[in-house]
């Protein structure tokens, strides 16, 4: 991980779980759950980062 933090230390930061973060880094999501903005928004700033959404025409 860039920032230098470990999956428990982010974890930490966010108020969730190790396994959590463990899904949302490896991109285990299943097809009827993905990681809500929120949930986005907490690890970037968590990871030292933002989020930022765009939508592209193709």
């Amino acid at each position: 991980m860039t920032a230098g933090l470990t999956q428990s230390e982010v974890a930490e930061l966010m108020g969730s779980k190790t396994p959590a973060i463990a899904r949302l880094e490896n991109g285990e999501g299943n097809k009827h759950h993905s990681p809500s903005i929120t949930t986005l928004r907490k690890y970037a700033i968590a990871v030292g980062c933002h989020l930022e959404i765009k939508l592209a025409h193709n």
